[in-house]
């Protein structure tokens, strides 16, 4: 018979696991409105903005669904205390600091959307993104996932 992982997590692990969820929901959100955009939608956005997205490379897209989906699955796996929630959420920090690399250095996004869209939004995912990476460690550390 194996013995079985009687550390307790504190109350603050599943408020901050909680909200990563929710902040990951929110991505994927963003994810779904942007991959089945409806024409209604489009004809909200400037024509640099649409064109913006419209030259979006393929990949950047595939680089975004993994962010967003990797991030839901490993904020999934935090919740069920499970050690795989740091690699998942590591592929999903890379994704995002990928993704955001092509809109920072190949794209005239800051231009397009502002400061703050186009910036500060940007650089607040990647701090989240690897603030969680950083999370999931410190959990394993205090052994409250197995």
């Amino acid at each position: 018979m194996t013995k079985q992982n009687t550390n307790k997590p504190p109350m603050w692990f599943w408020i901050v696991n909680i909200l990563a969820l929710l902040w990951n929901l929110m991505g994927v959100l963003a994810y779904l409105g942007q991959a089945y955009m409806t024409e209604e939608s489009k004809a909200d956005l400037t024509a640099e903005q649409l064109g913006l997205m419209e030259s979006t490379p393929a990949w950047v897209t595939a680089v975004f669904a993994i962010a967003v989906w990797g991030g839901l699955l490993g904020c999934i796996a935090l919740i069920l205390r499970k050690r795989w929630a740091k690699p998942v959420l590591l592929l999903s920090f890379v994704a995002i600091v990928i993704q955001m690399g092509h809109s920072f250095f190949m794209t005239n996004a800051s231009e397009v959307y502002g400061t703050v869209q186009g910036v500060v939004v940007p650089l607040f995912v990647i701090l989240i993104g690897g603030a969680l990476v950083q999370y999931s460690r410190f959990s394993i550390k205090k052994a409250w996932l197995r």
